[in-house]
Parts: structure tokens; C-alpha cells; sequence
């Protein structure tokens, strides 16, 4: 493979958008199995397009030798980038309560207990609301520095594509 400095550039933008959301997933899971703070449904939710932006942003390197292909993954890797960051901003609104989150915030119950089983699952499940900020940098909760790291990130490597693809037409 060839060195990063001497990738062109969608191999290496799609790079670059595999280490910024394989940093943020990183970070997502150490803040979990770490410190033992466990995830709500919307936090997962926002989980998955960084393994895609992870994935195709690595596709988009291994296709160096092959830069409209290269430009096609790292595209989707900063498609995926804006995702992410557009579930952070409603996971945010969901903790402001500035709107409602949808119900599988609220917890999932079985179908098909017996009133014992029911009652022995709802005292011992572990309930992971998603409108509770369960840990907060100056006042930004995870999910809303997700929104705006995955949102910076997406920027810039969207406008050096920008510009890239500018020069090349």
C-alpha cells in the first residue's frame, strides 16, 4: 500500500474517516465497558454508522489505485459521518426534552411472561433512559459531542473532496 502522504486523495479522506469514527466508537465503547456507563437505544443507533463510516472509509484506502471508487467510498463514509452526527442532534433534543424520543427509550418488555416473570424482569431489568444525560463535558452531553465531532469531521474532509474534485474538473 502506499504511504498516506502519497495517497490521492478520496483513499485518503475515506482514512481519515475511518480514524475519526473508529476514535469516536473507541471512545463510545471505553465510556461503556470502562467506566461502566451503559448505553441507551439511541446511543447504539449512533453507533452504526460509525462502523460504516469505518468499513467504507477503509474500503476507500484499500482502493487507491482506483480513485473514482476510492471517491465513491469515502463519500458514503462521510454520508455516514452526517448521520451519525443527525442522530446526536435528535438524541440532544431528546435530552432537552425539547421533543419526544421514541419509545424504545423507555424499555422493552417480553411478550408472553406469566404476572411472575413479568414482575421478576421488571425489578431486575437495568432501565437505560434516553432523555437522562448520564455524562456531560461543559455541558455537552456524549451524544452531543458525537453530533458535533462527527459534524466537524464530515466537514472538512467534505470540503477537501470539495475542493479536490474542483481542481480535477
Amino acid at each position: 500500500m502506499a504511504s498516506p502522504h502519497r495517497l490521492p486523495l478520496p483513499s485518503l479522506v475515506g482514512l481519515l474517516a475511518a480514524l475519526g469514527s473508529g476514535a469516536l466508537l473507541g471512545g463510545a465503547l471505553y465510556f461503556q465497558y470502562g467506566m461502566g456507563l451503559a448505553p441507551c437505544e439511541m446511543c447504539h443507533w449512533q453507533r452504526w454508522p460509525h462502523m460504516v463510516a469505518v468499513a467504507t472509509g477503509l474500503f476507500a484506502a484499500a482502493s487507491f489505485a482506483w480513485p473514482r471508487l476510492a471517491l465513491v467510498f469515502a463519500l458514503t463514509a462521510i454520508t455516514a459521518l452526517l448521520v451519525t452526527s443527525a442522530i446526536g442532534v435528535f438524541h440532544v433534543g431528546v435530552e432537552y426534552r425539547w421533543w419526544e424520543g421514541p419509545q424504545t427509550c423507555s424499555g422493552n418488555i417480553p411478550r408472553g411472561l406469566s404476572t411472575e416473570q413479568l414482575k421478576k424482569y421488571l425489578f431486575g431489568a437495568r432501565m437505560v433512559r434516553c432523555d437522562e444525560t448520564v455524562w456531560s463535558l461543559w455541558g455537552l452531553s456524549m451524544a452531543g459531542w458525537n453530533a458535533f465531532l462527527s459534524a466537524a469531521l464530515a466537514f472538512v474532509l467534505g470540503s477537501a473532496v470539495f475542493r479536490w474534485s474542483r481542481v480535477r474538473t
